[in-house]
Protein backbone atom coordinates (compact mmCIF):
# COMPACT_ATOMS: atom_id res chain seq x y z
CA UNK A 1 0.00 0.00 0.00
CA UNK A 2 1.32 3.77 -0.98
CA UNK A 3 1.19 6.46 1.10
CA UNK A 4 -0.70 8.79 -0.41
CA UNK A 5 -0.89 11.23 2.56
CA UNK A 6 0.56 14.97 1.03
CA UNK A 7 3.83 16.38 2.31
CA UNK A 8 4.16 18.70 4.57
CA UNK A 9 6.23 20.48 3.16
CA UNK A 10 3.85 23.90 1.62
CA UNK A 11 6.36 23.54 -1.56
CA UNK A 12 6.80 19.99 -1.50
CA UNK A 13 2.39 19.96 -1.16
CA UNK A 14 1.84 22.68 -3.84
CA UNK A 15 4.03 20.81 -6.46
CA UNK A 16 2.72 17.45 -5.45
CA UNK A 17 -0.93 18.57 -6.18
CA UNK A 18 -0.02 20.87 -9.40
CA UNK A 19 2.37 18.37 -10.74
CA UNK A 20 3.42 19.03 -14.43
CA UNK A 21 2.78 21.87 -16.63
CA UNK A 22 -1.27 20.93 -17.93
CA UNK A 23 -1.91 21.08 -14.11
CA UNK A 24 -1.63 25.19 -13.66
CA UNK A 25 -2.68 25.89 -17.17
CA UNK A 26 -5.89 23.93 -16.16
CA UNK A 27 -6.34 26.26 -12.88
CA UNK A 28 -5.18 29.17 -15.27
CA UNK A 29 -8.20 28.47 -17.77
CA UNK A 30 -10.63 27.78 -14.58
CA UNK A 31 -9.62 31.06 -13.21
CA UNK A 32 -11.77 32.46 -16.23
CA UNK A 33 -14.89 30.66 -14.57
CA UNK A 34 -16.46 27.40 -14.78
CA UNK A 35 -15.51 25.54 -18.38
CA UNK A 36 -17.01 21.85 -19.71
CA UNK A 37 -14.40 19.28 -21.13
CA UNK A 38 -14.44 20.20 -24.49
CA UNK A 39 -13.87 23.52 -23.69
CA UNK A 40 -10.80 23.25 -21.49
CA UNK A 41 -9.35 20.36 -24.74
CA UNK A 42 -9.49 23.68 -26.49
CA UNK A 43 -8.06 26.30 -24.70
CA UNK A 44 -5.01 23.84 -23.96
CA UNK A 45 -3.95 22.69 -27.45
CA UNK A 46 -1.59 19.44 -27.22
CA UNK A 47 -3.50 18.71 -23.55
CA UNK A 48 -4.54 14.26 -24.60
CA UNK A 49 -8.34 13.81 -22.74
CA UNK A 50 -6.42 10.95 -20.59
CA UNK A 51 -4.36 13.76 -19.05
CA UNK A 52 -7.04 15.87 -18.68
CA UNK A 53 -9.68 13.91 -17.14
CA UNK A 54 -6.52 12.73 -14.58
CA UNK A 55 -5.77 16.53 -13.50
CA UNK A 56 -10.04 17.16 -13.20
CA UNK A 57 -9.92 14.10 -11.05
CA UNK A 58 -7.12 14.91 -9.03
CA UNK A 59 -7.83 18.50 -8.34
CA UNK A 60 -11.98 17.18 -7.35
CA UNK A 61 -10.10 14.77 -5.05
CA UNK A 62 -8.30 17.40 -3.19
CA UNK A 63 -11.24 20.22 -3.58
CA UNK A 64 -9.47 22.37 -6.39
CA UNK A 65 -12.35 22.17 -8.45
CA UNK A 66 -16.16 20.77 -8.53
CA UNK A 67 -17.52 18.81 -11.22
CA UNK A 68 -21.43 19.61 -11.80
CA UNK A 69 -23.27 17.78 -13.79
CA UNK A 70 -26.47 18.61 -15.19
CA UNK A 71 -29.76 15.81 -15.82
CA UNK A 72 -29.64 17.42 -19.82
CA UNK A 73 -29.86 15.44 -23.04
CA UNK A 74 -27.40 15.65 -23.95
CA UNK A 75 -25.39 15.64 -20.54
CA UNK A 76 -23.95 18.47 -19.74
CA UNK A 77 -20.50 18.33 -17.23
CA UNK A 78 -19.08 21.80 -15.86
CA UNK A 79 -15.53 22.02 -14.15
CA UNK A 80 -15.00 24.82 -11.63
CA UNK A 81 -12.64 25.88 -9.03
CA UNK A 82 -13.65 26.07 -5.29
CA UNK A 83 -13.00 28.44 -3.31
CA UNK A 84 -9.69 26.46 -2.40
CA UNK A 85 -9.20 26.55 -5.74
CA UNK A 86 -9.67 29.92 -6.30
CA UNK A 87 -7.01 30.96 -4.12
CA UNK A 88 -4.39 29.46 -6.88
CA UNK A 89 -5.14 33.17 -8.56
CA UNK A 90 -2.83 35.30 -6.36
CA UNK A 91 -0.17 32.74 -6.75
CA UNK A 92 -0.59 32.11 -10.74
CA UNK A 93 -0.56 36.21 -11.20
CA UNK A 94 2.95 36.03 -9.15
CA UNK A 95 4.52 33.26 -11.31
CA UNK A 96 3.27 35.25 -14.47
CA UNK A 97 4.65 38.75 -13.11
CA UNK A 98 8.06 36.81 -12.21
CA UNK A 99 8.13 35.24 -15.07
CA UNK A 100 7.77 37.87 -17.49
CA UNK A 101 10.74 39.64 -15.83
CA UNK A 102 12.98 36.76 -16.81
CA UNK A 103 15.38 38.06 -20.04
CA UNK A 104 14.91 35.89 -22.92
CA UNK A 105 18.46 34.43 -24.28
CA UNK A 106 16.91 33.89 -27.76
CA UNK A 107 15.84 37.69 -28.01
CA UNK A 108 18.77 39.26 -26.58
CA UNK A 109 20.75 36.75 -29.32
CA UNK A 110 18.88 37.98 -31.74
CA UNK A 111 19.08 41.73 -30.98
Amino acid sequence: MTDSRLPECGVARFLTLLNGPWATLIVRELLHGPHRFNQLREALPGISPHTLTSRLRQFERHGIVTRTAFAEIPPRVEYELTPLGEGLRDVLEAMGAWATGVPDPAADAAG
